[in-house]
């Protein structure tokens, strides 16, 4: 009796275990679903924020694409603009120059005439040709011109490119005013009119003598420089660095100083 009362009241827990399980079934489902469901959220929330963060990178990188092209537009304006302004500078100190040589030849225009006017000997001295003072009429020796004038002309005519003609009249130039203010720069312009003839190794020699006979000359920067371009013009290369090198160290304040540092500085 007592047993078959036990074996009842197994059976009836079983059955109500069974129930309570199936009834836990649905909220066991449905603690899993909302689970899914939050981490569905989740989700969409970082695939948002990723897209959010891709978006701003590419605007970033547009940004930064635009910047490095303003910048390059900007260091293309500032190189020229540079350049520009060297040329300008160069025009400028040129024309300075040819003034100031052209007001130095106009002193020494009305210098050569106030020495023509005092060297005339008075009318009362000069002597009748063919008379007892002069039995023995000799014909008259005609005197070189003017130093500035003799000096203008030949400047005048290497600047129409009659390079022979000026190489004729700095040469006699230098034989009647070997030690005036200007005899340094007639043997400058020979060398310059043989280097337009591309005559460089008589132009070379040219400013060789120019070194030789006036160690003074305001002239030396610009002679060594040129004679740096005549040598590389002859391929001796070795040898115009030397005279570049000279220009820059001995005159770093000069025109020709400046384009011989250009000369120095590899090419970018």
């Amino acid at each position: 009796m007592a047993a078959g009362r036990w074996g009842a009241e197994v059976a009836l827990s079983r059955r109500w275990l069974g129930a309570v399980l199936i009834a836990a079934m649905p909220g066991v489902a449905l603690g899993a679903n909302k689970d899914i469901e939050r981490l569905q959220v989740q989700v969409a929330a970082l695939q948002s924020q990723l897209s959010s963060m891709e978006r701003v990178a590419e605007d970033t990188l547009r940004e930064l694409k635009r910047l490095n092209e303003s910048l390059a537009e900007q260091n293309a304006f500032l190189r020229k603009s540079a350049q520009d302004r060297r040329l300008q500078d160069e025009a400028i100190t040129t024309t300075l120059r040819q003034m100031d040589e052209r007001v130095s030849e106009i002193a020494e225009q009305i210098q050569g005439l106030h020495t023509a006017r005092e060297a005339a000997p008075p009318a009362s001295a000069a002597v009748i040709p063919g008379s007892e003072a002069d039995p023995a009429p000799r014909a008259p020796v005609p005197a070189p011109p003017a130093p500035r004038e003799l000096y203008s002309q030949a400047y005048a005519d290497y600047a129409r490119g009659n390079f022979d003609l000026a190489i004729q009249e700095y040469q006699e130039y230098l034989r009647a005013y070997p030690e005036t203010d200007l005899a340094d720069n007639a043997q400058y312009w020979i060398g310059e009119c043989l280097y337009s003839k591309q005559k460089y190794e008589e132009a070379l020699a040219a400013w060789d003598e120019l070194f030789r006979r006036y160690p003074g000359s305001d002239k030396l920067p610009d002679a060594r420089y040129k004679k740096g371009t005549a040598l590389e013009r002859l391929g001796r290369r070795s040898q115009a660095l030397i005279e570049y090198r000279a220009v820059a160290n001995r005159y770093p304040n000069s025109e020709a100083g400046r384009k011989a540092r250009e000369k120095l500085t590899p090419q970018q």
